[in-house]
């Protein structure tokens, strides 16, 4: 087996290199977070520009103890709808280890 180059325009996390994510297979990344303890977030940023790899606008404040999925999912819904052309993304922050647990782009 070779290994071959991913044919896209940008990668923007990890995910970026597999296809694109179903929409339950969004949904149950989220309740991994969620279930783990994680504190989810949504940021966004503009497309095609450098800050694209270095600096994430947040949206409103993280979702600090939310246990629902829906409410994490209509929070990226709304960022989205009010910024359609940027890229929105989930992050997941761990309180014990002081980072990031996940992030993944939701809308490119």
């Amino acid at each position: 087996m070779t290994v071959q180059a991913y044919k896209s325009s940008q990668k923007y996390e990890t995910f970026s290199y597999l296809p694109p994510m179903t929409a339950d297979q969004v949904n149950r990344q989220i309740a991994y977070a969620i279930s783990q303890g994680w504190n989810p977030a949504v940021e966004h940023t503009e497309k095609g520009t450098a800050s694209t790899s270095n600096y994430w606008y947040m949206w409103k404040l993280p979702l600090f103890g939310e246990q629902s999925v829906e409410a994490v999912l209509t929070e990226l819904s709304a960022c989205h709808k009010e910024f359609p052309n940027h890229l929105v993304r989930f992050v997941a922050y761990d309180n014990y280890s002081q980072s990031q647990g996940t992030s993944f782009v939701v809308y490119r």
